[in-house]
Order: structure tokens, then sequence, then C-alpha cells
């Protein structure tokens, strides 16, 4: 299953482009929430459709999330 990552500043998502499927950082930039969450829905909808997340074109296959210690 994709799993679409957001990045909450826009300094992130410029140092992860690779990773970062969504740059919410936006919001802060001044573009309208509305913008933005119609933007999020899109990329949702797209990738429901077969649109491939971000971890999926790296080849990742797992995620994990606050990751402490080794994951296998």
């Amino acid at each position: 299953m994709p799993t679409l990552k957001i990045s909450s500043n826009s300094a992130l998502a410029a140092r992860k482009p690779g990773w970062i499927d969504f740059d919410a950082g936006v919001l802060l930039g001044g573009i309208a929430s509305a913008q933005a969450a119609d933007s999020l829905v899109d990329l949702v909808i797209e990738t429901a459709s077969g649109r491939q997340a971000r971890n999926e074109l790296n080849g990742e296959r797992e995620i994990a999330i606050w990751k402490q210690g080794v994951t296998l």
C-alpha cells in the first residue's frame, strides 16, 4: 500500500524531495488553505488511481513511523 509522506514545512520538503509527497509548509508561505487542501485531495485520488508514492518510486516497500532501534 502506498504511503504518502507529508512535510510540515517547506524546508524539509526541499531537503528531502525524494521522500516527501506533499509539502504542507505551503500553508505557512501564504497559499490558501482551500487550495492546499484541494492539492492534497488530488494527490490522494491520483495515488488511489495508481500513481506511485515516493517510497514506491524509490523501491521502498516498508515504512517505520517514529522508529526507535532496529527495524527488520
